[in-house]
């Protein structure tokens, strides 16, 4: 297993959900409404400023449209 930090961890998944969400054309204020988290949340994930939990990865990956499994690809 690699070791890596786990500020690059939380910047690598915000990048991905940021890409994923705005390619569905979602603002964070939709996804955000969507998945029933707050818009400031969402953005702190995208920022990398949150570990998201295992609830939070499953009720965006949903809101979505996509599995789990993409998020953290």
């Amino acid at each position: 297993m690699v070791d890596v930090p786990e500020e690059e961890l939380k910047a690598a998944f915000g990048k991905r959900l940021r890409s994923l969400r705005k390619s569905k054309g979602f603002s964070q204020e939709t996804l955000a409404h969507a998945c029933g988290l707050d818009r400031t949340y969402v953005g702190g994930v995208e920022r990398g400023e949150r570990n998201i939990s295992l609830i939070n990865i499953h009720r965006i990956a949903t809101a979505l449209g996509i599995g789990p499994d993409e998020l953290v690809k």
